[in-house]
């Protein structure tokens, strides 16, 4: 079921000025350079136009041609963007994202609050909430992520070197509480604490559906309710020119998280996750860029439930792994690197394109070594949706192996 044919029909519009942002905000920081300076006009360049020009024309409104940009003010923005698709994994399937984009003061970062919903016809129901705010002239950045999952979605055992057809359907309730508070130190570092929640309940499993006896979920033990709850320890450093979609810069950020039966959580286990991301022009001059991304999420002690594992597209952003489809893979231990290559097909900024690599290595069960390596890859096209934020409708074909490979659709570049 990794193979996906996609009969895809993105619909979208924009509610008012959409000078929102996109559908993943942890760890979007805008650098004050970005955000204090009045945007100059450049008269050598062509006028850029996005999807809320092109929809204002349609409806015969007054269009802004100017080559200046807009910035986004302390009045709120609003945007939303319905979809519906088709796949072998969903079948038909309706979503709507919809955010407000806002500073807390005029010099302040920008403050984002998303909603995401969705259900499909395999009665798979989302909702969540994800919000980053900056208090306090930027000296404190506030980071909330709330989800909850009515969720059947397969697995395919434990470990990348694990086979396609060793399928089993799960299905379970996904409750998420996550708020974190992070302290600026000094310039573009800032370290911080929080609290989190992952609730699991109602699970139950099919087992492998190519008859396979046992199955990698029951084997590891679970029942039918899991709970991890503790702390967390955060770090991060962002010189990023803009962390919407950006050009130039490094992000690194780290999270130490401890989890405790005292707290309710239905074993004590420890992780580290590790997220390092680097951006440049190429060539150099150019509004073209490299990006890279390695992003690494260890088990370190203790035995998680499994669907808290690491696993594909279950990082924060629901963005690893392009080519194949989440819950892929999953193990104890997550290594993953990527590079994608971002450029430009029209001169106004409306249309771009991307060509990506990424690999993907994950242990079994914990204190088992990584396995194969997973490699995925193929082009995208990029399509402004809001030139004041720089975001993009992203939408990709990937491939991987085993057969894999499918339609991703984001708001957002996905790094």
């Amino acid at each position: 079921m990794t193979k996906i044919y996609p009969v895809f029909l993105l619909l979208f519009f924009c509610i008012q000025c959409v000078y929102g942002q996109q559908k993943n905000i942890h760890y979007h920081l805008l650098r004050p350079s970005d955000t204090l300076h009045k945007p100059q006009k450049d008269t050598n360049r062509v006028a850029q136009l996005d999807l809320i020009d092109i929809a204002k024309e349609v409806l015969h409104k007054k269009t802004d041609t100017s080559k200046v940009v807009k910035q986004v003010s302390t009045k709120p923005e609003f945007s939303a963007i319905p979809a519906f698709g088709y796949t072998l994994v969903s079948r038909f399937a309706v979503s709507l994202t919809g955010n407000a984009a806002f500073r807390i003061d005029t010099n302040d970062k920008i403050s984002t609050v998303t909603g995401i919903t969705g259900y499909t016809e395999n009665k798979q129901l989302t909702f969540q909430v994800e919000s980053e705010i900056w208090l306090n002239k930027n000296n404190y950045e506030l980071i909330g992520d709330y989800r909850f999952y009515k969720y059947p979605q397969s697995t395919f055992g434990l470990g990348s070197s694990s086979n396609i057809k060793n399928e089993d359907p799960l299905d379970y309730n996904f409750l998420r509480i996550y708020e974190t508070l992070l302290r600026k130190i000094s310039g573009n570092f800032l370290i911080g604490a929080g609290y989190i929640i992952d609730y699991h309940s109602h699970i139950s499993e099919k087992g492998n559906l190519n008859g396979v006896r046992p199955s990698d979920f029951s084997l590891y033990g679970d029942g039918r309710r899991t709970i991890s709850t503790g702390y967390t320890l955060n770090a991060e450093f962002d010189s990023r020119d803009n962390s919407i979609n950006p050009s130039a810069g490094f992000f690194a950020g780290f999270q130490f998280r401890d989890n405790y039966r005292f707290l309710g959580s239905t074993s004590d286990w420890r992780s580290i996750i590790l997220d390092i991301r680097k951006y440049f022009r190429f060539p150099e001059g150019s509004e073209n860029v490299i990006a890279i991304w390695n992003y690494d999420w260890l088990t370190i002690n203790g035995k998680p439930p499994y669907l808290d594992l690491p696993s594909t597209q279950w990082d924060p952003y629901s963005s690893n792994g392009r080519g194949y489809i989440q819950g892929r893979f999953r193990g104890a231990k997550e290594v993953y690197l990527e590079t994608e290559y971002r450029y430009g097909i029209t001169r106004n900024g409306l249309l771009g394109g991307v060509a990506f690599l990424n690999l993907q290595s994950f242990s079994g069960a914990p204190g088992t070594r990584l396995q194969a390596i997973q490699p995925g890859f193929g082009p995208g096209l990029r399509i402004k949706l809001n030139k004041v934020s720089k975001t993009n409708i992203a939408i990709d074909y990937g491939f991987g192996r085993q057969g894999s490979r499918g339609l991703f659709v984001n708001v957002g570049e996905l790094f």
